[in-house]
């Protein structure tokens, strides 16, 4: 449902940025204005994917919006690809390569990723000799995939309304409402109380 989404994505939105959080006390402590998102961030979001996913809090609110659709392989996937290139050591790159290649590319892949065959060869060839670069091409066409396609979807999505609301609303559940002129003292308070 609607509200177990929202319960989510405030549960991750309080993970990623380690805000303080008691689940016995059931308060959320006050966010440090360090770790705060700015009106403008989230503004950047809309502007781009990348500015969404190169956000940490925007990552994770695209990532619980992906999962509530049943597609979150795609997001896992890029960041994968992201992590992978950053691989120092050669001795690593080839259990690192296949174990991506069998998590999302291989025809028995648990979270296959849609790539069309020529690209899914082509990578398949590439993690024989992986470098670092030998996921690009899959990683850009699922880029791609994901800003014509569930990134649109997620700018109308309470996963990301939500996290502007108007001027003056108290973060209760009977508040919840959604617009894009606010700053976002209580954005993250919103998604974890409306549940």
């Amino acid at each position: 449902s609607a509200k177990d989404m929202k319960h989510r994505l405030g549960f991750l939105l309080q993970k990623s940025d380690s805000c303080d959080y008691s689940s016995s006390q059931g308060k959320k402590e006050k966010i440090p204005s360090s770790q705060r998102v700015s009106q403008e961030e989230v503004r950047k979001w809309a502007d781009s994917l990348e500015n969404l996913i190169h956000h940490d809090r925007g990552l994770a609110a695209f990532r619980a919006f992906l999962k509530s659709e049943y597609s979150e392989e795609n997001i896992e996937f890029w960041v994968s690809c992201e992590d992978y290139k950053k691989t120092k050591s050669p001795a690593k790159l080839s259990p690192k390569a296949r174990k991506i290649y069998d998590e999302f590319i291989s025809v028995q892949a648990t979270k296959e990723v849609n790539l069309d065959s020529c690209t899914r060869e082509k990578t398949s060839h590439n993690v024989l000799e992986p470098t670092l670069s030998c996921f690009d091409e899959a990683q850009r066409k699922i880029f791609t995939l994901m800003e014509k396609d569930s990134y649109r979807r997620f700018l109308k999505s309470p996963y990301y309304l939500d996290l502007v609301s108007p001027p003056g609303a108290s973060c209760g559940p009977e508040n919840c409402k959604r617009s894009h002129t606010h700053t976002l003292d209580c954005n993250s308070n919103i998604i974890s109380q409306c549940a």
